[in-house]
């Protein structure tokens, strides 16, 4: 069985997501799409972005390489899909797995920690987990850390589990760098004006696996869903309007970035799958902070201290994290019964797991979702 091979009918996109989580037998990966070695398929088609949309000297500010160096593809059947490997510049990956593992973790954001754990505890979730991290492997099992528990933060506007929607007097101030990278990223891909306003980071253990959804809790749609990929490899499934699709699966490698707009902006979509990143990938090429280049006046982004990129490292070698960005509002749009002037932060916990979408957008509990 193959994603290609599966013929549209009740519940394809399952059954495809057990076929590639499926760890014994193990499944065959030889119909999954890899981006980073070109074309490759008949699905996929090479995109010509703009370089005059994002400057050379912005690009470089927040470790991009220069737009007319990176490459974009379109697939077949997904009208709005945009998936571009890995533009950054070498080493600059290093600054944003940090900022994912030590800055956004940090309070007032929300993670699952908060479900059963005091404030005080999850204060200082990296500073709890850097002496376990830096220590080398030594094939003994320990006790996971704070950072290796966590499955989920969120930022700007907190995204709530349970009722699966955003609102006014849930809201702590979005990252500015995180910002500017997204705004660039977006400005290159045909959407100038992005406002970045709410971010979920997905935290991927090995055997971590996030269930078939539909993004859709954010008031406007028009705006595209951006997506970061960094650390260990992932098997990622697009699927069509219903789970009756069967979905492409493709490979999201560290620094990978994906853009979902228009009508693949509602399209249901899954990782059963997480894997060692291949072997001379740019997640290997992290191994050391001084790789980090000078990134100029005026960048956001900075060369991690190396205690601070060992402790990264003894986390990325085993694991991914994955960035979306979502723009919740359109311009000048409000909350239902929230006055334009309003702008809360009153950040209280949230709970639960991802959910699945049912069939043409029904809801039912997720059995599949990330552990």
């Amino acid at each position: 069985m193959a994603a290609s091979l599966v013929e549209s009918g009740e519940d394809a996109f399952r059954k495809v997501f057990k076929f590639y989580k499926r760890r014994n037998p193990p499944p065959d990966f030889s119909n999954v799409l890899d981006f980073s070695k070109g074309e490759g398929s008949n699905k996929v088609v090479p995109l010509k972005l703009d370089p005059a949309t994002v400057s050379d000297a912005e690009a470089a500010r927040v470790g991009l390489r220069p737009v007319r160096d990176w490459t974009a593809f379109e697939l077949r059947g997904y009208p709005g899909f945009i998936f571009i490997p890995d533009p950054f510049v070498l080493g600059s990956q290093a600054f944003w797995v940090r900022q994912c593992l030590k800055t956004y973790p940090r309070k007032p954001n929300v993670c699952n920690l908060d479900m059963h754990m005091s404030p005080s505890d999850t204060q200082d979730i990296w500073d709890r987990s850097v002496p376990d991290l830096r220590l080398p492997s030594s094939g003994k099992r320990r006790p996971d850390t704070l950072l290796e528990r966590l499955r989920w933060v969120t930022l700007g506007y907190h995204y709530n589990w349970d009722t699966k929607t955003y609102c006014a007097d849930r809201r702590t101030p979005f990252p500015a760098d995180l910002h500017q990278l997204s705004r660039h990223v977006t400005a290159a891909c045909g959407f100038p004006g992005f406002d970045a306003e709410a971010g979920i980071l997905n935290y991927y253990r090995p055997d971590s696996s996030l269930g078939i959804h539909v993004d859709e809790s954010e008031l406007d749609h028009s705006r595209p869903l951006l997506s970061f990929s960094f650390g260990q490899s992932a098997i990622f499934l697009l699927g069509g309007l219903c789970r009756r699709d069967p979905p492409t699966a493709m490979y999201m490698h560290s620094g990978d970035l994906m853009l979902m707009s228009g009508q693949s902006r509602l399209l249901h979509h899954a990782v059963p799958r997480i894997l060692p990143a291949p072997r001379g990938h740019a997640s290997s090429g992290m191994e050391s902070s001084s790789r980090v280049s000078s990134p100029g006046d005026g960048s956001v982004v900075e060369t991690p201290s190396q205690e601070d990129w060992e402790a990264c490292v003894g986390y990325i070698r085993s694991s991914r994290v994955n960035v979306t960005v979502r723009q919740v509002l359109a311009p000048g749009q409000t909350f239902p019964g929230a006055s334009s002037s309003h702008r809360g932060t009153d950040v209280g916990r949230t709970g639960g797991n991802h959910d699945e979408d049912g069939e043409c957008g029904k809801r039912k509990r997720s059995r599949d979702s990330e552990t």
